[in-house]
């Protein structure tokens, strides 16, 4: 009986361990897509580009989604929209606690005519 117990209480961490992982990883992602409309939208080059506040804010939210994963930053901004052309890079950037301030690379993985799909570095 205790045996079964044991097995039972094992594989209850296991499995909790499995969801505490993957709900980690879907919450960490660096990854963003976003709706190009006249709401989120500027020019840049002549080119469509998402704005840079969105880009910014955007950034921000997800760069410390939970305690355990990445450094809490504030005060993230962006030098200008961010080409809706794939591999469109800039480089935005963030203030830690203490002052000290962080580079985020920010790069277009894909975009179409209605949307653009970015990610960020940590």
């Amino acid at each position: 009986m205790q045996r079964k117990i044991l097995v039972g209480a094992v594989g209850g961490l296991a499995g909790a361990a499995v969801v505490f992982g993957l709900g980690t990883h879907f919450l960490s992602g660096t990854e963003s897509n976003t709706r190009l409309s006249d709401d989120t939208t500027v020019s840049v080059d002549g080119h469509r580009a998402l704005a840079a506040n969105i880009v910014a804010g955007r950034t921000e939210s997800k760069y410390h989604p939970l305690p355990w994963v990445g450094v809490k930053i504030t005060h993230v901004s962006c030098p200008s929209g961010l080409k809706a052309v794939a591999g469109a890079t800039l480089t935005c950037t963030g203030t830690k606690r203490g002052g000290e301030t962080v580079d985020i690379p920010v790069t277009v993985v894909r975009a179409s005519a209605t949307s653009v799909t970015w990610k960020f570095d940590r």
